[in-house]
């Protein structure tokens, strides 16, 4: 079959020449794909800004030989309040980047982590304060994490096996989960956490995206942004790719 009908979120475009862009996509049935956008730099072009970062279409390609061409583009969601809020902005920029870092071309997982990518989008793009949008994000990093095979470990301690209750712990970033403090004393792990950050943690692992539980409402700013900076150092600590947009989130944002 020479055409692909399939919904896609755009990551990001490269030009290929004057009037021409190649736009990379995270698509629903296919994983990461690539696309000409011929002539859409144009004033008068038909996908115009439906190619831009962070817009979700329903798109029909052509099949090439090297490279396909999107024919057809159907705007599904522009995520508009996004473009008006710098923090929204950024912040959708760093789940993009991550999609792209883990996404694969053909990827089995693509229907969840297209569903995973869209929900955190729109989260973030209705966010009503700077904490909803950080909530919506630690949301995506574990849940992320979880479909592409590296999930957390909150429940018992990664070395003895016992489960850990209401009692502090630690965080190997190494290990991927928490250690108690008695198997702790040998290994020598430096992040502390409380049993009640771990508790939100999980909820944030385990609850959807539209569901507000005591955890989303009782979290403070000063959590998200804990919560925020471990479950990045985990997930730069999987791939040999520096997550750029967090030197504009460290420049811009604090």
């Amino acid at each position: 079959m020479n055409n692909v009908i399939t919904d896609a979120i755009n990551l990001k475009s490269y030009n290929l020449s004057e009037s021409d862009k190649i736009v990379v996509m995270y698509s629903k049935e296919h994983g990461l794909i690539r696309g000409v956008a011929k002539g859409v730099k144009k004033p008068k072009s038909k996908l115009g800004a439906r190619m831009d970062s962070l817009v979700a279409n329903k798109i029909m390609l052509y099949k090439g030989k090297n490279l396909d061409t999107i024919c057809q583009a159907e705007a599904l969601n522009t995520f508009n309040k996004t473009r008006q809020d710098l923090d929204k902005l950024v912040y959708s920029s760093y789940v993009s980047e991550i999609v792209s870092i883990f996404g694969v071309e053909e990827d089995p997982s693509s229907k969840e982590v297209y569903e995973l990518f869209y929900k955190a989008l729109d989260r973030i793009s209705n966010a009503k304060t700077k904490k909803d949008v950080m909530i919506a994000v630690i949301k995506f990093q574990l849940k992320m994490m979880l479909i592409v095979g590296f999930g957390l470990e909150f429940d018992s301690c990664l070395c003895c096996r016992e489960e850990i209750l209401n009692e502090d712990m630690y965080f190997s970033v190494q290990m991927g989960g928490v250690v108690c403090q008695e198997c702790n004393e040998e290994l020598g792990v430096k992040l502390k956490l409380h049993h009640k950050m771990r508790d939100f943690l999980q909820a944030m692992m385990q609850f959807d995206f539209n569901y507000e539980s005591d955890y989303d409402k009782k979290a403070t700013s000063k959590v998200c942004d804990v919560c925020f900076n471990l479950l990045n150092d985990y997930i730069q600590s999987h791939t040999d790719k520096k997550i750029k947009t967090l030197s504009v989130v460290d420049e811009t944002l604090n």
